[in-house]
């Protein structure tokens, strides 16, 4: 029998979200703008008016076709304009702290920097008699659970269960791309950091017979301290995310309000157990609102990652009688952030993220981004995977909308004598090939990928990037660093939060 061949993956499209093309609605202003004044001196037949409106109508055209590290120039200049701004009032500073907010009755509420202020940390019953975190955005009235999970990995199992592994993870993708899905985000979240085996030395403390020979206690002891600097630790993390809005008769059902989006998000994430298991995901625990504050809490400072490793483990004995796992959500966040124009630094930290502009253009295997987390001493990386499910009548306007503007974009250049480039021509084929897809019945989900890299000594960040953007381009990736715009980064590619993916803009 033949061997199985391990599948390739392709046919990601970027999204047109353009006003008119690619121009966005202040290119657009601009570009007319340019155009009325460089007509402006035929009209009034004045050669003193065409030295002025010709400089400047190319100035205009400049700003708004011109490029800068990836973004067009207009874009570029309201970002620095509103960082500037930000700076000038003191925005991109926060503290927290001995400055943390209390409430009338001296209880400190979970204080967050920028655009994780409006979150707010639930507990709910998760039906099997415990309690789990559900983060509630008021603004986007949505609500998120949390849960870690554990995978065998793909890189050293057959072909055949590696394929059956990614057709499992495609389909519990594709079995919420219904329509008015209650579940609107899914996002997948893991981090590789370093481990100096704290939690190892602890265990093993404790459970050190008293009367071990002294060789063998030296010999683990010199293994523990060789092997633990060099240790590394991955954590991964799947984010759940229910709209009320879209899910609204079943939570009213539920007894409304707080109480039964929390009731519907739970019967969502439990009825999912059997497609995260043929996906090979196996859930070690939906996290208490204690476990998703220590997520957030390790993000912001990584020093505290050891002492609470150690003090996790202590936990598990019978006989702790200290405090509970996980951090008091009152002081998951940090204590102070400052954003600055690529860097964002929080605590004792300092952190650059990433977006990832673009995909493999050619087909891949599933395993081609595993160099983005490959160990590295100095520094901890996160890598956040965000996918919104569409459904299928959104999907196939989605779809003739980008297959619309591509055809238009061909018979234009046509008829102007432009030919037709050879990356043109594969993003029309792959958009049909897209298209005749979802007609078959397979899902279509937006997704967007942030990574992050983290240092605690500022000396070596630069290192990292330049490691992190060695390793993206071995992955085939094309990413950019977010400027201007580190701190919103940062809560998407460094927090299992289930932030990002903004509004889809439907252009002309």
């Amino acid at each position: 029998m033949a061997q199985t061949e391990p599948a390739l993956y392709g046919g990601w499209q970027s999204e047109r979200s353009g006003f008119m093309g690619n121009l966005s609605g202040l290119g657009f202003i601009l570009l007319a703008a340019a155009a009325v004044i460089a007509m402006f001196p035929i009209y009034t037949r004045s050669w003193g008016a065409a030295v002025l409106a010709l400089p400047l109508s190319g100035v205009l055209l400049v700003l708004a076709y011109g490029r800068v590290l990836g973004l067009s120039a207009d874009e570029w200049i309201i970002l620095a304009v509103r960082h500037q701004i930000a700076v000038a009032t003191n925005r991109n500073l926060f503290f927290s702290g001995l400055f943390a907010p209390r409430a009338k009755d001296g209880a400190q509420p979970m204080d967050l920097p920028g655009r994780l202020a409006r979150l707010h940390l639930l507990e709910a019953p998760d039906g099997l008699g415990g309690q789990i975190g559900i983060m509630h955005n008021p603004i986007d009235n949505t609500y998120t659970a949390i849960c870690r999970v554990t995978f065998p990995g793909l890189a050293l199992i057959d072909t055949e269960r590696q394929n059956a592994r990614v057709k499992g993870w495609a389909t519990f993708l594709r079995g919420h791309c219904k329509e008015d899905g209650a579940i609107t985000r899914i996002s997948v979240h893991q981090r590789s950091l370093p481990d100096d085996g704290a939690a190892l030395r602890s265990w093993t403390e404790r459970h050190m017979s008293p009367d071990a020979p002294a060789v063998a206690v030296q010999a683990l002891d010199e293994l523990m301290q060789g092997a633990g600097p060099a240790a590394i630790t991955r954590e991964t993390y799947l984010s759940i995310t229910l709209s009320s809005a879209r899910a609204r008769l079943a939570v009213k059902g539920a007894g409304g309000g707080q109480i039964g989006a929390a009731a519907v998000l739970v019967r969502e994430i439990n009825a999912m157990a059997n497609s995260l298991s043929s996906a090979g995901l196996q859930v070690t625990e939906w996290l208490s609102p204690r476990g998703v504050a220590q997520a957030i809490r390790t993000a912001f400072d990584p020093e505290a990652q050891l002492s609470l490793s150690a003090r996790n483990t202590a936990a598990d004995e019978p006989r702790w009688d200290g405090a509970p796992k996980g951090v008091a959500p009152e002081v998951a966040g940090p204590a102070a952030t400052e954003t600055v124009w690529g860097l964002y630094r929080h605590d004792g930290a300092w952190t650059v993220s990433y977006q990832v502009r673009g995909f493999p253009q050619s087909e891949v295997y599933a395993t081609f981004l595993q160099p983005l987390l490959r160990p590295r001493s100095n520094a901890r990386r996160s890598l956040t995977l965000v996918y919104e499910p569409i459904g299928p009548t959104k999907a196939r306007q989605e779809l003739a909308r980008e297959k619309t503007k591509r055809e238009a974009a061909r018979k234009l250049r046509s008829k102007t004598g432009r030919a037709e480039s050879e990356d043109e021509r594969r993003e029309s084929m792959t958009a049909r090939a897209q298209d005749a897809a979802r007609a078959s019945g397979h899902g279509v989900v937006r997704l967007t990928a942030l990574i992050a890299v983290t240092v605690t000594d500022l000396e070596q960040l630069e290192t990292a990037c330049a490691e992190l953007q060695a390793d993206a381009s071995s992955a085939g990736l094309e990413i950019r660093r977010a400027w201007g715009a580190q701190d919103d980064a940062f809560t998407i590619a460094a927090l299992p939060l289930g932030q990002g993916l903004p509004d889809r803009r439907v252009g002309l």
